[in-house]
């Protein structure tokens, strides 16, 4: 089966893409492009919906696809198994994180796109487990590892590969690129035509691509084919590094969002129900420039000031930094909003916050991680020094002391989870979090690498064990978490778009109320985020918290209540 795009189509296409390669380059990629998509059109997963948005039912868990082990069991089988078992009800969609064959970095460092991981499983798990769940793949896109067919072809003068890799000088100047690690931008490597040095903004196995005509075309089939397999979501990996000039910043450089809405346009083609999101830890303004004009970029963009300023809000007891940030939210389109997270696969990315919390803030943050069993990894900067990027430690362990109680510890961190779920945008939980998983600080020495600490493997008899023992952490936390999630997923006030204000009501207390104006319907959310009591006055009506269903009548002209130290209010007019 063929399509047939209009030649005014193919013309806007050309004029897209023109200022980037020149007009010659650029006829020549969308006549291939046509044909590309013309070969997938009968490749379609058998699994894909209809295009629809998203709603207030929609959750997505993050998770490896051997986070759960069990001995003669695929570990992708396993985790379809476990999460149709203990989730399905409160979980709409899965994350999980790179499956390819990999030589580092857990998988962000792809040998082969089009391949799964043997150890893991693959293609029929994987549409498997599209069949029950919406699947999020990873487009590992901004750069490639090391032992893959690409780089060593291009090693040994393999004319197919000759310009897929970025050449650099180290003799230029370099200062205004933008790093996300203390590492060097170039490496030498040996090929066929001598010593060549390469832009690597991550690390020497991980070899930025040079996104000419023949890479933009190699992954735009790259995508088709995600989304041929199962994908409704694709996440694109450190998007903003895309598009490098020597002499910029290199990066979210025009030509990068030039190629993001190229990417949605032939998706849409393709298969309109996908949902682009980009992976930008970058702050605020950045971050959202990823949804373009509402209609032509990212679907979702991630909510990356949000784990840094929760975390702070906690570690103060003070709500007003978080509840600034929060009222600066632009409003969304119908097609676009947030993917608000707090822990992740990586750690706790502290630039993001910058803006709102101060380099002393930071260092503060960072020295209390230290404290309670965590890692700090830094960045350098272009004066050569260097600064805190990112808190390495599971996120109940960078809320709370492992040495303080239970009850403290499960309290604190449920209401920093209730933050994430009361707020505007799709929630995206990691397993970790969900499970009540402590840090693995074992795991990260032994592996020399600082994020191991929160990518620990379970072995599926003792997790399951742990959950059913009533005294266990892990069952604590699991079980409130579904609670919470069971009532979120029943209420359109959380759809993602629905309308958020922030209130100020109490300098402990984080307050936003969120509505759904088709119904008309409010819920009122309140969060005590400090370790005493906190007094409130609302509005005179009478009041349904969906946590605990009680009922709250207001007696006069307004209603003062109570919350408990890290109590969680969604409270709703009755």
């Amino acid at each position: 089966m063929t399509t047939t795009t209009p030649e005014t189509t193919k013309r806007k296409w050309e004029d897209k893409l023109t200022p980037l390669y020149g007009p010659e380059e650029a006829a020549a990629i969308v006549t291939k492009t046509q044909a590309l998509l013309d070969s997938y059109w009968d490749k379609k997963s058998t699994n894909t919906p209809e295009k629809t948005w998203l709603s207030e039912k929609d959750v997505m868990l993050i998770t490896y696809g051997d986070q759960i082990r069990e001995p003669g069991e695929k570990p992708l089988a396993s985790l379809h198994s476990f999460l149709n078992r203990y989730v399905s009800d409160i979980v709409s969609a899965v994350h999980i994180l790179p499956f390819y064959p990999y030589s580092s970095d857990d998988g962000f460092s792809v040998i082969d796109y089009y391949s799964i991981d043997p150890a893991l499983g693959g293609w029929e798990d994987v549409r498997g487990l599209s069949s029950d769940y919406s699947l999020m793949f990873d487009a590992v896109i901004n750069h490639i590892s090391a032992k893959s067919t690409w780089f060593e072809g291009y090693l040994h003068g393999d004319a197919r590969y000759r310009n897929y890799f970025i050449e650099g000088d180290p003799n230029e100047d370099y200062s205004s690129v933008t790093r996300p690690r203390a590492t060097p931008l170039l490496h030498p490597f040996e090929t066929a035509e001598g010593t060549k040095h390469l832009w690597t903004t991550f690390s020497d196995d991980q070899l930025d691509l040079n996104e000419n005509k023949d890479v933009l075309l190699h992954i735009l089939d790259v995508l088709l084919f995600y989304v041929s397999q199962g994908a409704r979501f694709l996440r694109l990996d450190a998007i903003g590094f895309l598009w490098k000039k020597l002499g910029t910043s290199s990066i979210h450089l025009q030509e990068t969002h030039t190629i993001v809405q190229f990417y949605r346009e032939m998706l849409e083609l393709y298969a309109p129900e996908t949902i682009i999101i980009t992976e930008t830890n970058v702050p605020h303004k950045d971050n959202i420039s990823y949804f373009g004009n509402g209609s032509n970029e990212a679907h979702l963009v991630y909510q990356f000031p949000l784990p840094p300023l929760t975390l702070h809000a906690f570690h103060t007891g003070q709500a007003a930094t978080l509840l600034d940030w929060a009222s600066d939210l632009e409003p969304t389109t119908e097609q676009t909003t947030f993917f608000n997270f707090l822990a992740s696969h990586d750690g706790i990315g502290v630039v993001p916050a910058k803006g709102y919390l101060t380099e002393a803030d930071i260092e503060g943050m960072a020295e209390k991680v230290k404290e309670n069993g965590g890692f700090v990894s830094y960045k350098r900067n272009s004066d050569g020094s260097e600064s805190p990027y990112e808190l390495n430690i599971s996120y109940i362990d960078a809320l709370t002391s492992p040495q303080e109680t239970d009850d403290t510890r499960v309290d604190r961190f449920i209401a920093a989870q209730s933050i994430m779920l009361s707020m505007m945008g799709m929630p995206g939980i990691y397993i970790h979090s969900l499970l009540g998983s402590v840090s693995d600080r074992k795991g990260a020495l032994k592996a020399g690498q600082n994020r191991t600490i929160n990518r620990e493997k379970l072995e599926r008899s003792s997790l399951e064990e742990e959950l059913t023992n009533e005294e266990h952490l892990r069952h604590r936390v699991f079980e409130r978490y579904k609670h919470m999630l069971a009532i979120r997923t029943a209420e359109p006030c959380f759809h993602p778009n629905a309308a958020q204000k922030v209130l100020r009501l109490n300098h402990s207390v984080f307050s936003i109320q969120r509505t759904n104006e088709e119904s008309n319907e409010s819920i009122l959310c309140l969060v005590n985020i400090s370790a005493s009591p906190q007094q409130l006055t609302i509005g005179a009506a009478s009041w349904q918290e969906l946590i605990t269903d009680t009922t709250y009548e207001a007696e006069s002209g307004s209603l003062s209540i109570e919350l408990a130290p890290y109590q969680t209010m969604w409270l709703k007019k009755h």
